[in-house]
């Protein structure tokens, strides 16, 4: 039998920063890919980062000069459905850890402190921490002669890791109090009504 800790050693915070590099890295050389299974820790953060990759690289293409109106709606449509994803694998985490959890039987009562930001969402602000420093990286090493966009640069990149090791203390420190029952677990839904249909039907039947 596996010990809670081990259970929950993929959502340990170096151990995703890794994660995301590699799939930032090689998606960049190929192309993103969607996970087979998101029942799974490594199958919900590949999902949850296939989604901020996704609207990254959607919203370079809005914003260069060259691209038609029409596909620029067309990508900013797009970018509010990856992002309702995104709100549900966020969700999905949480409820896997909680399910986790109340499984090992930590059940910490009401009187014990909610955590004002869960597990879920440590986790995807990590991801598009990554996706800042491999782009920050990327646009240094190739395209950037001047020294004073350099110098700019390299203090960008600088705060982007300390914010990335900020983040990956604070998943770490969370998921130990977790386990601990010193903080008590609790699952916030997403509720992202600007770009549910559901909320605007007039609006998306007229597709």
């Amino acid at each position: 039998m596996h010990s809670l800790s081990e259970v929950l050693s993929p959502f340990r915070g170096e151990r995703l920063i890794e994660w995301f590099s590699d799939l930032t890295e090689l998606w960049h050389d190929t192309a993103p890919i969607k996970p087979k299974d998101i029942s799974s820790p490594h199958g919900l953060t590949q999902w949850m980062h296939y989604k901020n990759y996704e609207i990254w690289h959607l919203k370079d293409k809005m914003r260069r000069p060259d691209t038609p109106n029409e596909e620029v709606v067309e990508c900013e449509r797009l970018v509010d459905h990856y992002n309702r994803n995104r709100m549900k694998a966020i969700e999905q985490l949480d409820i896997w850890i909680e399910n986790v959890l109340m499984n090992a039987n930590i059940r910490p009562g009401h009187e014990i402190e909610v955590n004002s930001e869960t597990p879920g969402s440590i986790i995807d602000r990590l991801s598009i921490v990554v996706l800042k420093i491999f782009h920050l990286q990327e646009h240094d090493n190739n395209s950037v002669s001047d020294s004073e966009l350099k110098k700019q640069i390299e203090l960008r990149l600088k705060i982007l890791e300390e914010q990335k090791t900020d983040l990956a203390y604070a998943l770490d420190k969370l998921l130990l109090d977790l386990r601990q029952a010193k903080k008590r677990h609790k699952v916030y839904r997403q509720f992202k009504i600007y770009n549910d249909p559901s909320f605007h039907p007039e609006e998306y039947n007229h597709k």
